[in-house]
């Protein structure tokens, strides 16, 4: 008897050390945010020296793209590691379109991966993939949650937030800085257990809002209000984030903790425009200016200062946290994207996966509109047409560009390189059946 307590203890030793051993990973998701809304790109009218730090002390993916133009279909790959539509997630508005919004039980989560592997587990801020019986995010891998669906916001200083099940009203706290301060306590309450925060911000989401004084702080540099406000409010954002950090270093935990910074898409167009280094389109947009998106991965004493320019994927966070975290899951499922960890070392070995693909239209999906796919630096397009319904099949030629020479896509090079433009249609349209046929099998 006493050999069998002596082993069960030793196997408890052990498992306690290994998950010691394993990093803490926060993941900082923005929503529309784009790359000249921070202050590395846009010194003169941006202030966000915390973000900026992150890039200038960790790994900053240059190639970096969501899974989508628009907001639950990237989250949806970032939660599965696949394509949006084999989650059956497609559209926006879960209250329009909750069949295409709502991310199926079937399908197991990053939570449910690190939940599996002994980790702790909270999600702080926007979910939006689901609602009602099954889709709660305590559901779906989360032990916490402390945020809201996606349509409980009024302003930033009114709203609702679901705290663990229970619906509580804020009436004057600005919102960015109330999910900040979740997020420290958090870190806080679980600085002994290895954890998985996932710190999801409105931030600059519409409806725009920030305390007036900063919003007058950038209007004095001749920005128009909108944009005023939006850069208001990701300074506030900032803020938070250095606040984190602060927390992470007072305890002793930014040696054994992943920080990584992203945004689920391009900026909004609703607000009207503002600079993204000059790339084409908007959120809604398959151009490279609803999709491509900054991509930080920070980890002290790990990882070295770089810039990489390999073409990364939201579908590739799974496999890679997985990877980094030695985490093992027989639910998880075939995965669409693969690890980028060998990207983060010195001269790791990286096999990168043939093409790259991405479409969206509101409703079901109509594979004619707003669809790209990538390989090398050749992408081809089809337009974008409409940010609402589709009346049917779009009827406009796909464009080809070299993304190397021409990241703005302004330069249909489709009539000089006929071969190259007819394979990747080709490759496009087999990827859309694909994705249908995988969409389908899910009613």
């Amino acid at each position: 008897m006493k050999k069998h307590f002596g082993l069960l203890f030793f196997l408890l030793g052990l498992n306690v050390l290994w998950s010691q051993n394993r990093p803490n990973v926060i993941f900082i998701l923005a929503d529309d945010l784009c790359l000249g809304d921070l202050s590395h790109f846009n010194p003169e009218y941006t202030n966000t020296p915390h973000i900026d730090q992150l890039i200038e002390r960790g790994v900053w993916f240059d190639q970096a793209y969501s899974a989508s133009a628009v907001c639950a279909p990237a989250r949806a790959a970032l939660l599965t590691g696949k394509y949006p539509h084999s989650t059956g997630v497609v559209s926006l508005n879960m209250e329009d379109y909750p069949q295409y919004t709502h991310l199926d039980p079937r399908f197991h989560t990053l939570g449910d991966v690190f939940q599996e592997n002994g980790y702790y587990t909270g999600l702080i801020g926007k979910w939006h993939l689901g609602f009602g019986n099954g889709y709660h995010p305590m559901d779906r891998g989360f032990h916490e949650f402390k945020g809201f669906l996606g349509f409980d916001i009024d302003t930033y200083f009114k709203y609702q937030l679901d705290i663990n099940r229970k619906y509580q009203s804020f009436d004057g706290p600005y919102l960015t800085e109330v999910l900040t301060k979740y997020a420290v306590q958090f870190i806080e309450e679980n600085q002994n257990q290895p954890f998985l925060l996932k710190l999801a911000h409105y931030t600059p989401h519409r409806p725009l809002s920030a305390p007036q004084d900063l919003i007058d702080a950038y209007v004095a540099k001749g920005l128009d209000q909108n944009t005023a406000t939006i850069y208001a409010m990701v300074e506030i954002m900032d803020r938070g984030i250095g606040q984190l950090m602060d927390k992470l270093e007072e305890l002793n935990l930014l040696e054994n903790t992943i920080v990584i910074f992203a945004s689920d898409n391009g900026p909004d167009p609703i607000p009207g425009q503002r600079f993204n280094l000059n790339l084409t389109g908007e959120k809604y947009a398959v151009n490279e200016g609803g999709i491509r998106i900054p991509f930080i991965f920070n980890w002290k004493d790990q990882w070295q200062q770089k810039k990489v320019s390999e073409v990364v994927h939201f579908v590739d966070v799974v496999p890679t946290l997985m990877e980094l975290c030695q985490l093992k899951s027989e639910r998880i499922g075939t995965l669409d994207g693969v690890s980028f960890a060998p990207l983060l070392q010195e001269n790791g070995v990286y096999s990168a996966p043939n093409y790259r693909c991405w479409q969206w239209n509101r409703g079901v999906p109509m594979y004619s509109h707003n669809a790209a796919l990538r390989i090398d630096n050749w992408k081809l397009v089809r337009p974008f047409v409409t940010r609402g319904l589709p009346r049917g099949e779009s009827e406009l030629e796909p464009k080809l560009y070299d993304i190397s020479q021409d990241p703005s896509e302004e330069h249909d090079v489709s009539s000089e390189h006929p071969r190259v433009y007819n394979r990747l249609k080709v490759m496009l349209e087999d990827w859309c059946r694909k994705m249908e046929h995988k969409r389908l099998k899910l009613y």
